[in-house]
C-alpha cells in the first residue's frame, strides 16, 4: 500500500482530497471536528517533509451551485487552528485565482479551495472537471475515505492524471484499508459481527457477506423485531419492514446451512410510546403486547452477547442496539459496547463503523479503548460488500 511515507514532498504541492463534511450549528460554528483532526497528521506530515498542501473537500449537499451556507470558508478557522497555522482560502475550486494561489504556495504553506460540490461536474465524475482540479498539485493524496465509495472527480476520477509514482494514501484512509483488511480477509476467529440499526433492508449485503467469513452476527435495533415476526413472534407496534420478512427468513435459513450462528435478541426493553418519558418494560421479544414498541435489546440479549463478544478475537460492530439517543433506551448499546472494548483489553481486534456506532462509542468516552474507529459509514459497507471501492482502487491503478 502506497502511502505519504513512501513519497518525496520536498518543494512538491501536495494535493489532498479529504473529507471535511462537518457539522455546523447554526452560527456556521463547527460542532464535531472529528473529521478534521483525523487528518490533520497527513498533512502535518507532508508539511514537514518539506511541501505545500492543497486541501479538497466537499461539505452537505447543495443543489443549486454555489451557496453561502455550504461554503468551506465557515471551518477555515478551525482548520487553520488545528493544523497550528493560517490556511489560505480559495473561495472556488477550479477558478483563474485558485489556480493562481495554489501555484505561488511555498513549502509549509496551505490552501483550501472552495466546496467541489459547489459544481455538478464533482458528482457526476465529469473528466473534464477532474483534469482541472489535477492541476493544482503534482501529487494526489486521497486522505478521505468517507467519500472513497463515490466514482466522483475528486475521488475516483482525478487519479488518472497522476503517474503511478505520484499518488498514494493519507494515514486515514491507510488505516481504514488496513483495518478493514484485517477484519474482512484476516480474521482471527472467533469472529463476531454486531449489526444493528433501523432497517433489514439497509443491511441485506453486508449480513450475506458476513455469512462467508464471520462466525457470530448478532442483530439488533429496529431491524430485528423484522426477523421476530419473520419467525411467527407478535411485535406490537415495533418497527417492522413488512415487505422484507421472506428476506428475513431467507437470511436465517442461509445462516444455518453455512454454520454461521445468527442471534436474534430474546427480550426487548418495550415503551408505549416513542419517548423517553414512556411507560416502559421488560418483554419477552416473540410476546410483545399490541400498543407497544420495542425500543431496546434487555437482560438476557444483554448478557448472551457480551458473552459471545468477550470470548471473541475479531470484532466488528455496525449499528446500534436500541434508542440510544434516548436514556431511557440506550443500556442494551452502552452494554455492547463496554463488552468490546473490554474484549478488545484482552486482545480482540475491534472495528467500529457506521456513523451511530461511532456515535454511541464516543458518547460513552471509549474510542481509545476499542481498536479502529472508522470514519466512512457508507463507504465501510461497501468495502466490505464488494471487496474494493473506487477511491481505493484510482490510487492502486
Amino acid at each position: 500500500m502506497k502511502t505519504i511515507d513512501n513519497l518525496n514532498f520536498e518543494n512538491k504541492r501536495a494535493l489532498i482530497r479529504v473529507d471535511f463534511n462537518v457539522p455546523l450549528n447554526d452560527a456556521f460554528e463547527v460542532t464535531d471536528g472529528t473529521r478534521i483532526r483525523a487528518a490533520v497528521p497527513t498533512i502535518k506530515k507532508i508539511l514537514e517533509k518539506g511541501g505545500s498542501v492543497i486541501l479538497m473537500s466537499h461539505l452537505g449537499r447543495p443543489k443549486e451551485g454555489p451557496t453561502d451556507t455550504y461554503s468551506l470558508k465557515h471551518i477555515l478557522n478551525t482548520v487553520s487552528k488545528l493544523l497550528g497555522t493560517d490556511v489560505l482560502f480559495a473561495n472556488d475550486c477550479i477558478s483563474a485565482d485558485a489556480f493562481a494561489k495554489s501555484a505561488a504556495l511555498k513549502p509549509g504553506q496551505v490552501l483550501l479551495l472552495e466546496n467541489l460540490r459547489f459544481y455538478k461536474e464533482e458528482e457526476k465524475g465529469d473528466v473534464g472537471f477532474a483534469e482541472k482540479l489535477s492541476q493544482h498539485g503534482d501529487i494526489y493524496v486521497n486522505d478521505a475515505f468517507g467519500t472513497a465509495h463515490r466514482a466522483h472527480a475528486s475521488t475516483a476520477v482525478i487519479a488518472r492524471f497522476f503517474p503511478s509514482n505520484a499518488k498514494c494514501f493519507g494515514y486515514v484512509m491507510a488505516g481504514e484499508v488496513a483495518s478493514i483488511d484485517k477484519v474482512i480477509n484476516g480474521a482471527e476467529a472467533p469472529f463476531t459481527a454486531i449489526v444493528g440499526g433501523a432497517k433489514v433492508s439497509d443491511k441485506i449485503l453486508i449480513i450475506e457477506q458476513l455469512m462467508g467469513k464471520a462466525n457470530n452476527i448478532l442483530i439488533g435495533g429496529g431491524m430485528a423485531f423484522t426477523f421476530v415476526k419473520a419467525m411467527g413472534g407478535t411485535i406490537g407496534k415495533s418497527l417492522c419492514e413488512e415487505d422484507k420478512l421472506d428476506l428475513a427468513k431467507e437470511l436465517l435459513q442461509k445462516a444455518k446451512a453455512r454454520g454461521v450462528n445468527l442471534f436474534i435478541p430474546t427480550d426487548a426493553i418495550i415503551a408505549d410510546n416513542f419517548a423517553n418519558d414512556a411507560n416502559i418494560k421488560e418483554s419477552n421479544i416473540n410476546t410483545i403486547p399490541d400498543g407497544w414498541m420495542g425500543l431496546d435489546i434487555s437482560t438476557e440479549t444483554i448478557k448472551t452477547y457480551s458473552d459471545i463478544i468477550k470470548n471473541s478475537k475479531t470484532i466488528l460492530w455496525n449499528g446500534p442496539m436500541g434508542v440510544f439517543e434516548m436514556n431511557s433506551f440506550e443500556n442494551g448499546t452502552k452494554q455492547i459496547a463496554m463488552a468490546i472494548a473490554e474484549a478488545t483489553k484482552k486482545g480482540a481486534f475491534s472495528l467500529i463503523g457506521g456513523g451511530d456506532s461511532v456515535a454511541a462509542i464516543n458518547k460513552y468516552n471509549l474510542a481509545d479503548r476499542v481498536s479502529y474507529v472508522s470514519t466512512g459509514g457508507g463507504a465501510l459497507l461497501e468495502y466490505i460488500e464488494q471487496g474494493s471501492l473506487p477511491g481505493v482502487k484510482a490510487v492502486e491503478a
